[in-house]
């Protein structure tokens, strides 16, 4: 298994090695561009074999003693403050995996805008006076454009990440306790965006609901951080009044988060239905 850097005729940088999968852009001067490229290309290989030296301790529970290697750390901090409640360093791994190749794009260059999107989860970039568009899917089974975000220059956004169930027939690689089809969040980074939309997608639930189908998370995949916990595998028909109820209580604790500074924004989907948990300041950037 081999870390590749392939130039896409798009202007796009794509990264791949193993589970690992980046689209990476960036606006500027060429030079800088070429050399941001470069940069970001350096960096990749090594990122993977340092995660696997360190699995073992990033699929354990918090709280627990910190990683040593940068992308590992980073996943620990994007992570330690959701120790109260169940929650492994692996939560944030494709955020903070898109965190440090932006980083390496980032090293010593001048770029109008950048991004590095890790499987949906993004790393981003922004000049002041600079602003990128980004979509959102609120529903894998039928994707399609349910919205976008207006990122600038001037929020302390950085990450955008989403979360939801990876149910039967409906793909996507995230696993969840919760039901929510998708949770997208914006945060200082990608790894804390990335951590934030898990526990804010496992929230929004209506347990012990008999048309909600759970099964242990080892038995999907045993290689799964989860174990031997109870991931939701297939939600049935859900009344109207159920799905409120669902998105309430993560609407709670989206809100809860964004009151404390852990992150600046969320939306939330489930049955058709979206709710915002937004910061005044964002409240116009979703259309």
């Amino acid at each position: 298994m081999t870390a590749v850097a392939a130039a896409l005729p798009d202007g796009r940088l794509h990264l791949h090695h193993g589970p690992i999968d980046c689209l990476c852009r960036a606006w500027g001067e060429p030079d800088q561009v070429a050399h941001a490229y470069a940069q970001a290309a350096e960096s990749f290989p090594d990122i993977l074999p340092a995660l696997c030296l360190e699995l073992a301790v990033l699929r354990a529970p918090l709280p627990s003693l910190p990683p040593e290697g940068p992308v590992a750390r980073a996943m620990h901090a994007a992570c330690a403050p959701f120790a109260d409640r169940f929650i492994t360093p692996m939560a944030a791994v494709a955020g903070a995996v898109a965190d440090h190749v932006l980083a390496a794009m980032l090293r010593g260059m001048r770029l109008d805008r950048a991004f590095v999107n890790d499987g949906g989860d993004i790393a981003f970039h922004l000049a002041p006076g600079e602003t990128l568009r980004c979509g959102i899917v609120a529903d894998l089974a039928a994707p399609a454009l349910d919205g976008v975000v207006t990122l600038t220059a001037d929020q302390p956004a950085r990450g955008i990440a989403t979360s939801g169930r990876a149910c039967k027939g409906q793909g996507g690689r995230s696993f969840s306790f919760g039901i929510a089809d998708a949770v997208t969040v914006l945060a200082a980074t990608a790894a804390r965006a990335d951590a934030a939309a898990s526990i804010i997608a496992n929230a929004v639930d209506l347990p012990g609901h008999p048309a909600i189908v759970r099964r242990p998370a080892a038995d999907i995949d045993p290689d799964s951080d989860l174990g031997a916990c109870r991931i939701t595998w297939h939600v049935g028909t859900l009344c109207p009044a159920e799905i409120e109820a669902a998105l309430d209580a993560g609407c709670a604790v989206a809100e809860g988060l964004r009151r404390a500074g852990l992150i600046a924004g969320a939306a939330l989907a489930l049955g058709g239905c979206v709710r915002l948990a937004l910061a005044p300041s964002l409240a116009g950037t979703l259309s």
